[in-house]
């Protein structure tokens, strides 16, 4: 499996860009830059997503395309792919990574005893995880000329939104994922209910030197996103204390966490440019 699915994630730029025209040739839609399509394991799109993990992954930690074989190839299987793509420009954007199970068989789950020292049964009792579909958030990869600005925003507000409306489809329970430190800080700051695995703390994760394992109760998720918009609508509001340029900084932060918020929670604008190719 890991060498056989190691290729995948070496896939030339060039095919990448024939992949992508082909799949928005065939599924058009009426208005907006953006659109993500959600595509399973043997999905020519799943392979530019394994791509533009593998170029993300490499860039920040160091993870090439033999690291990422070797640690995804035992899930591929049962992993399921949102893909971001730029129609103006015709390539992918960013790229999140849902692995299936029912509580065992997940990278997280499998992952974590070693790092955490609690064994997998005690993680399952901690969180009530004893039936019900499980997803394990495992990568989430956003090019570098998509960070920062109202693209980036765009793009990771699909992704988090793509991950609650399938998930809803497929009737998802529990979800876990490792996530770096500037994940876990971005996540959290949309409302995203977050526990600690099994009390967990932070620990060093392919190549983060700072990473935590966290689970979410996923039916809880979009309600609780959803109302962390109003929460940072009235922090955003206009105060003397914003007359400092700190106080100004947390202004705007706050009324860009609202506009997140409310998109990730509800899907406003968002919704529509979700594909589930047939």
């Amino acid at each position: 499996m890991t060498s056989a699915f190691r290729t995948r994630y070496e896939l030339s730029p060039a095919q990448a860009l024939r992949v992508t025209a082909e799949f928005l040739a065939a599924h058009p839609t009426p208005r907006g830059r953006f659109v993500c399509a959600v595509a399973g394991p043997e999905s020519p799109l799943a392979d530019v997503g394994r791509a533009l993990e593998r170029q993300v992954f490499e860039h920040t930690f160091g993870n090439d395309s033999a690291v990422m074989a070797a640690e995804y190839g035992p899930y591929e299987a049962n992993s399921l792919f949102f893909v971001v793509i730029d129609r103006r420009r015709g390539v992918p954007a960013g790229v999140a990574r849902m692995i299936e199970s029912t509580g065992r068989g997940v990278k997280t789950i499998d992952d974590a005893p070693q790092h955490i020292g609690v064994d997998v049964d005690t993680i399952l009792a901690a969180h009530g995880m004893d039936g019900g579909r499980v997803w394990d958030c495992a990568t989430l990869a956003v090019l570098p000329e998509y960070r920062g600005g109202r693209s980036s925003l765009i793009v990771s507000s699909m992704l988090y939104r793509t991950f609650l409306v399938i998930g809803r489809r497929r009737g998802i329970r529990h979800a876990v994922s490792m996530l770096d430190r500037g994940a876990y800080r971005n996540i959290g700051l949309m409302g995203t209910p977050l526990e600690p695995l099994a009390g967990s703390g932070p620990f060093a994760y392919l190549g983060s030197p700072e990473n935590r394992a966290v689970y979410m109760d996923f039916p809880a998720i979009a309600p609780a996103v959803a109302a962390q918009a109003a929460v940072h609508r009235r922090a955003g509001r206009m105060r003397l204390s914003a007359l400092r340029p700190s106080g100004l900084r947390r202004m705007l932060t706050r009324r860009v966490a609202a506009t997140v918020s409310e998109r990730v929670g509800t899907g406003r604008d968002i919704d529509d440019l979700i594909v589930v190719p047939e």
